[in-house]
């Protein structure tokens, strides 16, 4: 693309030493499908003068809140498209109503909100708005995620009967004093969930996305195991499907020498599927009475979902920041199909407001089924 023909892009948070800003310009970057022109990068104007200088925003473009970026953007003639919002999970909300109600499409990172009044409210906004809302649940856009996808689609395994999806860190074993540590186990601005919120999501969207399945209800039991913490730094949660299906699925940030083990399994009446975010490249397929067969990113049995999602021949790895590169590239494909008044191309696919609203009735469960000592409640 040429640099006219790129979306122009704003970022609200993701300011000096944010790590996940940091992986979202990246990921905006790597197509040359957007150009990261504004922002409103931290709470305090003076941290997002220093963030925005640093990133070389011309000084009109730096904003010191993202209602006055909103604002002013909407009304210039070469404003910002569309907006990645990257702060912590309390400010998602009421930054992108700002956006969303000023036709300024979304990009927002998960989970949608930090409570559920606010994504209920948050849906409601976004359809009533002529721009898009994209979730960037990043596991979604691996390539052999999609080859999951689409083999489960092509009846390859079976009926689903058994899922088992974990999501194991160790970052959080003892009491961290750093910035990421104190917003990501404060509930008033993470939310109720802690590790359910913050990686629980990302396994239990996996499970919705790969196999299709829509959960009826769910039994959790969630413990603080570090002394003083007010958020869950460990959930175990049994999962019923509609239609039958069982599941398991396991957060925890507490699991020493575990640093991001994400990994599902999947069984069906004719074979099995598992796949692990460690070794992102490869998919393992058993036929039931078969010996197992390993499926690579683009070899022999890789499919056209994967080969969409790949940039680079077999063999060379791909992993965390190209996955999320794919969520943008997905986005700008639907911002410049809306752009020109054009129909999205069926085949691309990005998690949505739904997505998100489903990932907090997720964590708003666990934390009421907990409280009932584990009982079994309804998912919505």
């Amino acid at each position: 693309m040429t640099a006219a023909g790129r979306i122009r892009l704003g970022m609200v948070g993701g300011g000096n030493d944010a790590f996940i800003g940091g992986v979202h310009r990246i990921a905006s970057r790597i197509d040359g499908k957007f150009d990261l022109v504004a922002g409103a990068l931290s709470s305090t104007p003076e941290k997002a003068r220093a963030s925005g200088e640093a990133l070389g925003l011309a000084p009109d473009r730096i904003y010191g809140d993202f209602k006055q970026m909103a604002i002013r953007e909407a009304r210039l003639k070469n404003g910002v498209e569309a907006v990645s919002i990257v702060a912590p999970n309390h400010v998602h909300f009421a930054a992108a109503r700002e956006f969303l109600k000023r036709g300024i499409h979304v990009i927002c990172d998960k989970p949608l909100t930090s409570t559920l009044r606010d994504a209920k409210k948050l849906v409601k906004v976004a359809d009533a708005s002529d721009a898009l809302f994209i979730l960037t649940h990043n596991y979604t856009g691996y390539p052999m995620v999609r080859q999951a996808q689409e083999m489960i689609h092509a009846g390859e395994i079976g009926a689903i009967r058994v899922v088992q999806v974990e999501y194991p860190q160790d970052w959080l074993t003892v009491a961290e004093d750093n910035k990421q540590a104190q917003w990501r186990t404060d509930p008033e601005r993470a939310g109720a969930g802690g590790s359910t919120g913050d990686i629980g999501t990302h396994a239990f969207n996996l499970v919705s996305f790969v196999t299709g399945l829509e959960l009826d209800s769910l039994a959790a039991d969630l413990q603080a195991f570090v002394p003083g913490r007010a958020v869950d730094d460990n959930a175990h949660v049994m999962l019923r499907f509609k239609g039958g299906a069982r599941g398991m699925l396991w957060s925890s940030q507490v699991a020493p020498g575990n640093e991001n083990s994400l990994r599902i399994r999947v069984y069906g009446e004719k074979g099995g599927l598992e796949w692990a975010q460690e070794d992102p490249n490869y998919l393992w397929h058993t036929p039931f009475g078969e010996p197992k067969r390993l499926i690579t990113r683009g070899g022999a049995g890789s499919g056209e979902a994967a080969a969409r999602m790949s940039r680079i021949p077999p063999g060379h790895p791909e992993g965390y920041l190209e996955g999320f590169a794919n969520i943008y590239g997905e986005a700008a494909v639907a911002i410049i199909a809306a752009r020109s008044g054009e129909k999205c191309p069926p085949e691309v696919i990005y998690p949505t407001v739904q997505d998100g609203l489903q990932g907090v009735q997720f964590i708003d469960a666990c934390v009421r089924s907990s409280k009932r000592n584990a009982a079994w409640v309804s998912f919505n």
